[in-house]
């Protein structure tokens, strides 16, 4: 795509209707109520669906029936067989037992086990998803910093940012990027091979600064390691019959998705088949234990936005915007590839990155649409032209959540249940790590793309 660029698309007189500016109004007041946090976000989210629908933007069809304007069922039965899974294996102790037998790695060194605990996480982040890492990693943590007697925060800070960096590498591991392979058609592969490689440097960076961050202030006696040492991880190993279950039907899914096209199967499908597949080996006769797990919140958040993004479309603000966007760049591939992966980083500090991403698809979609209006399906959402887009979108509203609390689901639950501990994480105490993070890795993913992509046309 080296000097690729296409003849600007001209901002056409856009004409509105009482609709428009209904659909407009539900979608910036959801977005304010979300960002000034007035009111739970998944409430926000629900209200703002069902004014859409009460207000005749959408009707019901459109709402749950149509791909174009409606909820995105392959998101939402994927995340909650995932959640499934993962709380079929939790009683198993095998995340306790990744976390004692990482400290006992570390010689009970408090920077060498915060360095292991930031690259498992960041691991398992890519195979899970952050949000249920972080769920399963932030007690062990804080009971491996107590049995040290050091400063929790950097440990769990750290948690939250791996997360966040791990996260980006797989369709699975992040919900934006759930939500990106839904709407582009891209398969599990496609992130790992596009991804992967730039999250390995960026983790590796992140390693050496943490290093020199933390090397000289996270101290601890020698009584204290032994203490740690002396940990046995195999008590944590509760039931070893479900672990061996649990771990086999996780790499069933996860080669599942590895094949998924050659298979002629969705994820959603494959995360879905694993889910009953657990249920049936673990004999259970009360599998809404497990319902219980799932984080219903989370999902009917999703519901919600996907209801109001929907209704922004079928207006035609998305468009509008799509337009605008390009009249900005002129056209230009690169220059809109960089305001992408900038505008993703900065705009998911401050707001979650979830709900930025739900406004994003539809418009590089219609950005697509545009610039190519004989294209259509695949076609169109893969031409070379925009597959740097999409992933531009993917690392920017990934690594940019790390900027704040509040840019990804996986730091609020961490300062949540640290605050619960009683080790209270400020909104300036994070920040003052995590945007320096945000910014030093979306620099790297910025470099990656330019070259990647506009210089070498891997």
């Amino acid at each position: 795509m080296k000097g690729f660029t296409m003849t600007p698309v001209a901002a056409q007189p856009f004409v509105t209707d009482s609709t428009f500016w209904i659909a407009t109004a539900i979608f910036v007041g959801a977005y304010v109520a979300i960002v000034t946090d007035t009111v739970h976000k998944t409430v926000i989210a629900l209200v703002g669906a069902s004014m859409m629908l009460l207000l005749k933007v959408l009707d019901q069809h459109e709402a749950f029936h149509m791909e174009e304007f409606g909820v995105d069922w392959n998101v939402i039965i994927l995340l909650i067989s995932m959640m499934l899974i993962i709380s079929m294996m939790r009683p198993t102790g095998i995340f306790e037992y990744i976390a004692i037998k990482s400290a006992k790695l570390g010689k009970g060194e408090p920077v060498r086990i915060l360095v292991i605990f930031s690259v498992v996480t960041a691991v398992l982040s890519a195979f899970l998803d952050n949000v249920t890492t972080v769920l399963l990693i932030v007690p062990v943590t804080i009971l491996i910093a107590d049995s040290l007697d050091v400063d929790p925060m950097p440990y769990l800070i750290s948690c939250a940012l791996a997360s966040n960096i791990g996260g980006t590498a797989t369709l699975i591991g992040d919900p934006p990027n759930i939500m990106i392979a839904s709407k582009a058609q891209l398969g599990f592969m496609d992130f790992v091979y596009n991804l992967a490689p730039v999250i390995i440097v960026i983790m590796a960076v992140y390693v050496i600064a943490i290093k020199l961050i933390w090397g000289k202030k996270l101290r601890t006696r020698d009584d204290l390691k032994a203490r740690v040492m002396a940990m046995d991880e195999d008590e944590a190993i509760k039931d070893p019959a479900m672990l061996r279950k649990s771990l086999a039907v996780l790499g069933l899914v996860l080669a599942g998705f590895v094949f998924h096209g050659s298979l002629g199967l969705q994820p959603a499908t494959i995360a879905l088949s694993g889910a009953a597949l657990l249920f049936l080996l673990s004999g259970t006769s009360e599998p809404h234990i497990a319902f219980s797990d799932v984080e219903w919140s989370t999902l009917f958040f999703f519901i919600g936005l996907f209801i109001i993004v929907g209704g922004v479309v079928k207006v035609g603000l998305i468009k509008w915007m799509s337009v605008m966007t390009l009249d900005m760049t002129h056209g230009n591939l690169l220059a809109t590839s960089m305001a992408v992966i900038w505008f993703s980083a900065l705009a998911s500090a401050f707001i979650d990155n979830i709900p930025y991403v739900a406004t994003m698809n539809p418009l590089i979609t219609d950005m697509a649409q545009q610039l190519w209006p004989g294209l259509s399906g695949t076609a169109l959402l893969h031409h070379p032209g925009i597959m740097p887009m999409w992933w531009s979108l993917a690392l920017g509203a990934c690594l940019g959540g790390n900027g704040t609390v509040i840019g990804a689901s996986a730091n609020v639950i961490v300062v949540g249940m640290s605050e619960k501990m009683g080790r209270k994480i400020t909104f300036g105490r994070f920040m003052l790590f995590g945007m320096p993070v945000m910014l030093m890795t979306v620099t790297i993913a910025t470099i990656y793309v330019w070259l990647r992509y506009y210089v070498f046309q891997v």
